[in-house]
């Protein structure tokens, strides 16, 4: 019988299983997990985990019906032409999925130093932040804040420090960071910029410099690298992780990789990118496993993430790897807020404060590639979806009465244009809705939608007539 195996137990190797059977797989599968426990869901973790509002995250997973045999607590050790193996066992696959995820960096020293990464590690934790206990976070990350706001919100004297000059400096770059510094004071948190970490030891850090700093607990929250060391000796490319490509098929044929622990080639943003989202976990098995049973389809995500921080909710949208123009959208000393990162004028990057309907709108945005009017887009009462710019022009004249085929070039999917009609291009005079639109993609001849049609996704030109 045809056998997948899948290394990883977290929610990416979970979701990979959960396709292969929606999609018909009927081979034997097998997920391999280093942890001992099914896989569960991580973000809240440094959150409800962490205030006690939560003690289990399960993901709740039915082995049993979806007919796969599970072994918990196996390290991937090797990899080798079709047997993958494990500090217990060996097993042989037809195919295979890489889903190992990340495992925390940690500083040097020899003190206890705990990491937030499992939630074996977060109940732990959870039990020592007790009013009053001195807690020391290094890294005022993503994960750092979030941590500090639950500390300090249970009692706990809190103090995060990094070595950079602002908050969040490598994930959203100083200017940006520099916004959230304020909030960290008015919760109660001590926030150390520009300090290094020489070491941890026993009842605190070294700092670099010749200072100390006392703790009765320190957490590293510096980041993650790929857990990928097992590989080494394969014939698996690593390239800031497993290197796949934009179908998440790896150098070796027959195995994929998905999640943290894999990098992809990005068509929207040229370049190969790797990212620690859940929603990356979420719906890149969707295209592995539709690939690995045959399918030729293209992983190139508008990638999402949120952080839930000092009674903000922040969510970002995109990469701004690229950008060369940061625009702000309100004032980032008021209560709500977003940062626009530009390409050439087309949006890329969005991080908003407690603006949900702009995150939603500039989603939608991006994936369409198109232009922004940069002065409306700064107008914070300006819906986003109106600062989009769209490119139209008239192709033929059709030779029946008075009517006119026009065709509007769209940058991207045109679903973000749904909604719209006839009547939002002046030109037109023109109240026509989407079902009566066109749909032509290169050479193809234009076919008319059926009335209960909406826009497909996908790219090209989108025709109308009008009289």
């Amino acid at each position: 019988m045809d056998r997948v195996v899948v290394v990883g137990a977290g929610l990416a190797g979970l979701r990979t299983i959960e396709e292969l059977r929606a999609r018909g797989y009927r081979g034997a599968i097998t997920l391999v997990g280093a942890e001992k426990t099914p896989p569960y869901d991580r973000p809240p973790l440094s959150k409800k985990v962490m205030t006690g509002e939560l003690s289990d995250t399960s993901l709740r997973a039915d082995f049993a019906k979806l007919e796969a045999d599970f072994r918990a607590g196996e390290t991937a050790t090797a990899l080798e032409d079709g047997v993958l193996r494990t500090d217990q066992n060996s097993h042989p696959f037809d195919r295979l999925v890489i889903a190992t995820g990340a495992t925390p960096v940690r500083l040097p020293g020899e003190g206890r130093q705990r990491v937030l990464r499992s939630i074996g590690e977060a109940l732990e934790l959870r039990a020592l932040l007790r009013p009053g206990v001195k807690l020391v976070i290094a890294g005022a990350g993503w994960i750092g804040a979030e941590l500090a706001t639950a500390a300090a919100s249970l009692g706990a004297r809190v103090t995060v420090l990094d070595a950079a000059a602002t908050p969040l400096a490598v994930a959203v770059g100083a200017e940006v960071g520099a916004q959230t510094a304020p909030w960290y004071a008015a919760a109660g948190v001590e926030l150390l910029l520009n300090q290094a970490v020489e070491s941890v030891q026993p009842g605190g850090l070294a700092l670099a410099g010749g200072g100390w700093l006392a703790a009765d607990v320190v957490v590293t929250a510096v980041g993650v690298r790929p857990a990928v060391g097992w590989l080494a000796g394969s014939r698996v490319e690593l390239d800031r992780g497993v290197a796949a490509d934009e179908g998440l098929r790896t150098s070796v044929p027959g195995v994929y990789a998905v999640g943290d622990c894999a990098s992809f080639v990005s068509r929207r943003y040229g370049r190969r990118l790797r990212f620690e989202h859940w929603d990356v976990a979420l719906h890149a098995p969707e295209v592995a496993a539709a690939n690995l049973l045959g399918g030729n389809e293209i992983y190139d995500p508008v990638p999402y993430f949120w952080s839930e921080q000092f009674g903000r909710m922040l969510q970002y949208i995109g990469h701004h790897g690229d950008a060369d123009t940061m625009v702000w959208r309100g004032d980032p000393a008021g209560p709500d807020w977003a940062a626009c990162w530009l390409e050439d004028r087309r949006l890329v990057a969005l991080l908003t404060v407690d603006r949900p309907r702009d995150l939603v709108q500039g989603r939608r945005v991006i994936a369409a590639g198109a232009t922004v009017d940069v002065g409306r887009l700064a107008d914070p009462g300006v819906p986003i979806r109106d600062v989009a710019r769209v490119l139209f022009k008239p192709v033929q004249r059709v030779a029946s009465r008075n009517t006119q085929e026009v065709c509007i070039t769209l940058a991207g999917p045109m679903s973000v244009w749904t909604g719209l009609t006839c009547g939002t291009f002046g030109a037109w005079h023109r109240s026509t809705p989407w079902p009566t639109l066109w749909s032509a993609n290169g050479s193809h001849s234009p076919t008319l939608l059926p009335a209960s049609a909406s826009p497909s996704a996908g790219s090209g030109n989108c025709c109308a007539t009008a009289s």
